[in-house]
């Protein structure tokens, strides 16, 4: 149920979310008549309204002593939402100090499948030129919704691309559409199953298959290693108009 997904998301439990809509649909009702409706233990159900109650999205009032629970407007579903928007923006200082404290240690992140490949590549928007070999359009085709994104915050940013690819992919369409991006050509015969992407003092490993992965790796002696390489076959490679951000 799509409902009940988003309520989850939203950060209630599964049977925070299955008591509230039922509450919803059946009206004011008593704890008994909500356990059979929803399939949750009534001593569940309880605890359940309560973390509801807390919340705003129930209240109850009595009636020859029992009480009825009722569920509150969904209007506060969007209420709660602004709520916890309000308290990250106020929290994002500290967040962001944390993680500055972090980019300046030395560490090895790991990194698996399609989400969280993209949080691989986030961390590039911080850089001020990528260098890229190994560049395959096969990772368009594994992410092909998120590049267009990653591309716009990369071009607002003004943050370069120099990028190696097989001279077999030249005819690519997505090849010719990357933004702000050098290109040049290794021969045919130079193949890989990775892409490395190299920036500031971080290298990024990515095997691209159906469950990519990838590794971050954040040494600076190591960065400028991995550099010095891509120069070198950069020097030597096949030249490529460079293409210009589309306005």
């Amino acid at each position: 149920m799509i409902s009940q997904r988003v309520l989850e998301e939203l950060g209630l439990t599964s049977s925070e979310a299955k008591v509230y809509l039922t509450l919803l649909e059946k009206g004011a009702s008593l704890a008994g008549n909500i356990s059979r409706n929803t399939g949750i233990h009534r001593r569940s159900v309880y605890d359940s309204m309560e973390r509801l109650i807390q919340k705003g999205l129930v209240s109850y009032i009595k009636k020859n002593n029992r009480k009825y629970f009722e569920a509150a407007d969904p209007e506060r579903l969007i209420e709660i939402l602004r709520k916890k928007e309000e308290d990250i923006k106020e929290a994002l200082p500290e967040l962001k100090m944390l993680q500055q404290m972090s980019i300046q240690k030395n560490e090895t992140l790991f990194f698996r499948g399609k989400a969280a490949i993209k949080t691989a590549f986030e961390d590039q928007l911080e850089a001020k030129e990528i260098l890229v070999w190994g560049a395959t359009p096969r990772s368009n085709e594994i992410l092909q919704f998120y590049f267009p994104h990653f591309n716009r915050k990369r071009v607002k940013k003004k943050i370069t691309k120099k990028i190696l690819f097989n001279e077999k992919d030249k005819k690519n369409k997505y090849v010719k559409d990357i933004p702000l991006a050098e290109i040049r050509y290794v021969p045919k015969d130079i193949t890989s199953q990775t892409s490395v992407y190299i920036y500031g003092r971080n290298v990024c490993i990515v095997r691209w298959k159906a469950d990519p992965i990838a590794i971050i790796i954040r040494e600076k002696e190591i960065a400028e290693g991995y550099r010095n390489y891509f120069n070198f076959m950069w020097e030597n490679a096949k030249k490529e108009k460079t293409r210009k951000a589309k306005k």
